[in-house]
């Protein structure tokens, strides 16, 4: 077997590298994305220091469903400030290259996790006799809830516009969701457009690796016409 020259070797180097980043960066923007879990608002579905895959293709074929999991840009300044990059600039540079290739969240884009509770046309009341949410005037069960927690310790009603999704922590208690954002310019909707994919499986750590759970309950309700 002839062996590579050198010279060849150093050649091919760079046009590999440059070339996985160039997938990976394709993977990225339109197929798959990762995210990390920083925060217990979906807890027990997803654990502080997870480590999620969402499928973004899939936004380009079908229509987001209740019951879905979602990672969304932040609509209306829900989470505040972004943090400041910290650090040398070539540890900045660093940081850079792997938010680009999709190892590192961007911090300059905050994004949050999210179940969708209700779509376009729905009306979303909290709560009845037996503290349920009713969607479209049917009562539902969720058994994706943190234990203890109520469905909802608030009251409201809302219809959501077409374009706009209504969603909420799986951690009911500890979830500043749609309901703590009644007053901004969405009143506390999160627009279609700010929605970057549907979460579906845990990919880290290993003990965690599961596929997301599908509220089936919500998708079972009839469509408000």
């Amino acid at each position: 077997m002839r062996l590579p020259k050198k010279g060849s070797l150093l050649r091919e180097v760079p046009i590999i590298v440059v070339s996985a980043l160039v997938v990976s960066i394709f993977v990225k923007t339109f197929l798959i994305h990762f995210f990390f879990i920083p925060s217990g608002s979906m807890q027990n579905t997803l654990q502080i220091g997870d480590r999620i895959a969402v499928n973004k293709l899939a936004n380009y074929f079908t229509d987001i469903k209740r019951g879905e999991v979602v990672v969304f840009k932040d609509p209306a300044n829900w989470l505040g400030a972004a943090p400041t990059e910290t650090g040398s600039k070539t540890v900045v540079a660093m940081k850079n290259a792997l938010v680009a290739v999709g190892i590192l969240p961007d911090p300059a884009k905050q994004y949050l996790i999210k179940r969708v509770i209700g779509v376009g046309g729905d009306t979303v009341i909290c709560c009845d006799a037996k503290g349920r949410l009713t969607i479209n005037g049917t009562s539902v069960t969720e058994p994706y809830i943190f234990a203890g927690n109520k469905p909802s310790d608030s009251n409201f009603k809302v219809t959501i516009p077409k374009g706009y999704i209504w969603v909420m922590g799986d951690h009911r208690g500890a979830s500043a969701d749609s309901r703590f954002h009644t007053d901004d310019i969405h009143h506390g909707m999160v627009p279609l457009n700010d929605v970057v994919g549907r979460a579906f499986v845990t990919v880290w750590p290993p003990s965690h690796i599961k596929y997301l759970s599908v509220g089936h309950e919500l998708s079972k309700v009839a469509v408000k016409k």
